[in-house]
């Protein structure tokens, strides 16, 4: 967009200002693209949800070449059993997981996992052009009810995209979200489970500023979810979420930190459920991070440690 010529006979100060209020006309033609709807949080859930552990953990990925890589991953811990009376009861656990991955040049790729207790995971996806790609992600286990698959259609434009979701147990899904100025975006989804004859429709709103998001998610099943992430300077970022569910008239919010060091990130979260949670990654060296992990359910008098080691980009 060119700005208009500026009128020699207007004061200075004037065409200052007629030049910075047509600076902030917004072009609706030409409105960024938005996150897709299943990443409306991500910012906060990077913050708020690390990825907690209690034992010790190890994971290696080795790369062949630029676009193949193989990954080994071992845990020794306690798994969580739940109970009717929301006790604390542990079940000690150890499992070997070999994972294989392709990343091809454009984009592509394909991630497959199985564990040595004999489930299989696995991701793909394709772009079948600039503003399509298919996805899939499955499940084999050999419990019976636990095997599943979920394939998706991505669909996006200039200033919007969209999904359409077909599951296993006849599920039916789809969302979309649109750009309306630059730094907001409104979008909805749908989705039909047909075994179970239930159906659902939501809808999401995300503000991004420079130094902000901020989310906003209303489902007819009677969640309400808020989150918001202020960057307070270039290592450090608060964040928190509310959570409330109408039909029960239960209530939660959690408030976490990110700081992140030079050679370190430090992720933090405290609940309204009373837990504590804190999650440290230690870079050693160029490709190896030693990872702490801690939890404090006071409730439940439960606590939660584990440790690992990461080696590999």
């Amino acid at each position: 967009m060119t700005a208009p010529p500026v009128n020699p006979f207007m004061p200075p100060t004037a065409a200052a200002a007629a030049a910075a209020v047509e600076a902030k006309k917004v072009d609706y033609l030409n409105l960024p693209q938005p996150v897709r709807y299943e990443e409306l949080q991500r910012e906060v859930m990077m913050s708020l949800k690390p990825d907690l552990f209690e034992g010790l953990r190890f994971d290696l990925t080795k790369p062949l070449n630029h676009n193949f890589a193989l990954s080994h991953s071992i845990f020794m811990g306690n798994i969580d059993v739940p109970t009717a009376n929301n006790q604390a009861v542990k079940m000690p656990i150890g499992t070997y997981e070999f994972g294989a991955n392709l990343v091809t040049n454009r984009g592509n790729l394909m991630l497959g996992r199985i564990t040595s207790d004999g489930r299989l995971t696995g991701r793909v996806k394709y772009d079948v052009a600039d503003f399509a790609a298919l996805k899939s992600q499955f499940q084999v286990a050999s419990e019976k009810g636990m095997s599943q698959a979920m394939f998706d259609v991505d669909l996006k434009g200039a200033d919007w995209n969209g999904q359409l979701k077909w599951g296993t147990s006849n599920f039916y899904g789809a969302n979309y979200f649109q750009s309306v100025t630059p730094q907001l975006s409104l979008g909805g989804e749908v989705f039909y489970l047909a075994e179970q004859r239930r159906s659902g429709i939501g809808l999401a709103a995300r503000h991004a500023g420079d130094k902000h998001v901020a989310t906003a998610q209303v489902a007819n099943t009677g969640l309400v979810s808020l989150t918001y992430i202020q960057k307070i300077s270039e290592k450090v970022s608060l964040a928190s979420d509310f959570m409330w569910n109408l039909n029960s008239r239960e209530a939660n919010a959690s408030f976490g930190y990110d700081y992140v060091l030079r050679q370190c990130r430090l992720r933090g979260r405290i609940d309204t459920d009373g837990k504590i949670a804190a999650f440290l990654e230690e870079r050693l060296n160029v490709g190896v991070n030693f990872v702490l992990s801690a939890e404090v359910d006071h409730p439940r008098k439960d606590a939660k440690f584990g440790f690992g080691l990461t080696v590999g980009e």
